[in-house]
């Protein structure tokens, strides 16, 4: 996507001037043309933004950490209603977990909370017999070989262990045990769990209630990466939905799929089962082939003449043009290359309905080509980028940082910079990879907006691209150096500078889009907009002759490096195109030569 290729080198950093980075300084220029500063949003806002980024409205939780706070809940309830630790887990259970629903519905009415969860007031005693009958089996037994739940109902050891044991090969639906007794609903704790079940079905049981508190509770989720063990506590009604796992894998909490913003939920599922569907292969078989006028099936022609012969059994010989037998045809109809059938039937309008259903599909199947195949791409990049990092993560490549330490004598902890650069790549390239999907759902009646958001996602792309490029390539001569090298804290400043700017767009981007850029107003609805302009127009206004669309900066700049070579000059630092007229270059401030 062609873009203003205005995003600078950040070689000397230090010598532009701090409001870069806070957005408020446009750079001055005689012509009109827009842009988007890559800095923050307020001129004071650095602060809010970190602040922002820190902000974690979620809890990664391990196998220990979920143990913990189960046993805390569990705790809690037991201490307050003053119920035993295995009565206050059944109504914890009962409630999926949720202390306050416990607490709300066991006061408001103990009575029937009892009667739902099967808990009774006062526990019944076995009868005191020598000898009991069980009640499954039907066999007596001495009384110490016979065990019961709260209710009393006698079974012996054997009847209890399968009853156990088939509930538990059941499923999950063993947390909600019953007696025995079909006229009993007197609960099944865990306590008996671990007295009568084998070894094999009281693991089973417990991990099935160490599952039921992630898997039943409102407020948490398992990761859904393959594989991954950890669980994740969310702050309801706080920040996005974004979640990035201890497993590095990041997704959307309320979908559950891989983390997308800035495109929502509807329209990522969307996008999900388009890309899965058989309309686009429908869309290209439309666009590229005929049905044979004997057997219906669809045939490609891509060169020779038009004499076809269908595949057998079929063996249909016709003519591609007009589908007609070819055996009607010939040099009076215009030969193997022709058809004056076709060409007298087109004029009369007998192929219009056709034609236009065909150039219907192949502009779709072109447009939904255009998004997918830059989709992948973002995605592939973004797999190499995240391969990357976690090579650069590895005992291996911590050598090779400990080597490029020791030969530009520079600390290690001064080299997080190189890592830091990669996650933002990663980041990015998925941000990257969803406007495409955000762009192929923007509705096409919005020239305006459409043409505003190409423009700004051909910024990201040119932003993105400078920062690969220098962590990966620049960052080479560096780890093949003999010696240290008197620019390498240069290069630091550099590619710092280089990480902050681009996390700074594309945060700013992603609130923009967000919001639906709802600050743009389309020019064909400005009754006076100005035709006549001379600098490059993106199609679009801002309410109220604000500058900032979701705290991105738009500005004046030097024209595009798209425009006649006699007006422009690029600068030998930065490569920024500056206006003729201009000495200083107005992005690096260097001096023209």
């Amino acid at each position: 996507m062609d873009s203003e290729d205005d995003m600078h080198d950040a070689n000397d950093l230090e010598s532009m001037d701090d409001d870069f980075y806070s957005g408020d300084t446009g750079m001055g220029s005689d012509n009109g043309d827009g842009a988007y500063d890559f800095g923050d949003n307020e001129s004071d806002g650095s602060e809010d933004i970190i602040s922002h980024r820190q902000q974690q409205n979620y809890i990664i939780l391990s196998e220990a950490d979920i143990k913990r706070h189960q046993e805390d809940d569990i705790n809690r309830v037991s201490t307050v209603l003053s119920l035993p630790r295995v009565s206050a887990c059944i109504l914890l259970r009962h409630y999926n977990w949720s202390v306050s629903r416990v607490h709300d519905e066991w006061f408001a009415d103990e009575e029937n909370v009892r009667k739902a969860v099967g808990l009774l007031e006062k526990p019944i005693e076995m009868e005191n017999a020598q000898e009991l009958c069980c009640g499954i089996c039907f066999e007596n037994y001495p009384r110490d070989m016979m065990s019961s739940a709260a209710c009393g109902h006698p079974f012996c050891g054997a009847c209890w262990r399968g009853y156990i044991g088939t509930s538990i090969s059941d499923g999950p639906g063993s947390l909600s045990l019953r007696c025995p007794d079909p006229s009993c609903g007197a609960a099944v704790g865990q306590d008996m769990i671990n007295f009568l079940a084998s070894d094999e079905d009281k693991e089973k049981y417990s991990r099935y209630l160490l599952r039921s508190y992630i898997e039943d509770n409102r407020k948490t989720k398992w990761c859904p990466a393959p594989g991954c063990d950890f669980a994740v506590e969310f702050i309801m009604g706080s920040g996005s939905y974004d979640i990035s796992c201890n497993c590095s894998y990041g997704f959307c909490w309320n979908c559950t799929e891989e983390a997308h913003r800035p495109v929502d939920c509807s329209t990522v599922a969307k996008w999900i089962l388009k890309n899965s569907a058989e309309s686009e292969n429908m869309n290209w078989i439309l666009a590229n082939s005929k049905p044979c006028p004997k057997c219906k099936r669809p045939i490609e022609k891509n060169q020779g003449c038009m004499h076809i012969t269908c595949t057998p059994p079929c063996k249909f010989e016709f003519c591609w043009l007009c589908l007609g037998a070819w055996s009607e045809h010939g040099e009076r109809t215009g030969g193997f290359y022709a058809c004056n059938r076709y060409e007298s039937a087109k004029q009369e309008g007998a192929y219009d309905e056709s034609e236009r259903r065909r150039e219907m599909a192949k502009n779709s199947l072109e447009r939904y080509t255009h998004y997918y195949e830059r989709w992948a791409t973002n995605q592939s990049s973004r797999q190499k980028a995240l391969a990357d990092l976690h090579s650069m993560q590895t005992e291996k490549c911590c050598l090779q940082l400990e080597k490029l330490s020791d030969k530009q004598s520079q600390p290690e902890s001064q080299l997080k910079f190189v890592t830091e650069a990669w996650s933002q790549i990663v980041e990015c390239r998925r941000v990257l990879k969803w406007t495409y999907a955000y762009g192929y759902y923007l509705p096409e009646h919005e020239r305006a907006k459409r043409q505003f958001f190409e423009y700004l996602q051909g910024e990201a792309e040119s932003g993105l691209e400078r920062l690969h490029q220098c962590a990966e390539k620049e960052i080479q001569s560096y780890f093949e150096a003999d010696s240290p090298s008197k620019d390498f804290n240069d290069f630091r400043t550099k590619l710092a500078g280089l990480t902050s700017v681009t996390r700074n767009y594309f945060e700013n981007l992603v609130r923009a889009l967000e919001t639906g850029l709802k600050d743009v107003e389309s020019a064909d609805n400005q009754a006076t907009c100005s035709k006549s302009s001379s600098s490059k127009s993106i199609g679009v206004k801002i309410k109220g002759g604000k500058n900032k669309v979701a705290g991105i900066v738009y500005r004046s700049v030097g024209p595009s490096r798209s425009s006649d070579g006699g007006n422009v000059w690029s600068c030998e630092r930065c490569t920024y195109a500056n206006s003729k007229f201009a000495n200083t270059c107005q992005m690096c401030h260097l001096q023209r030569t």
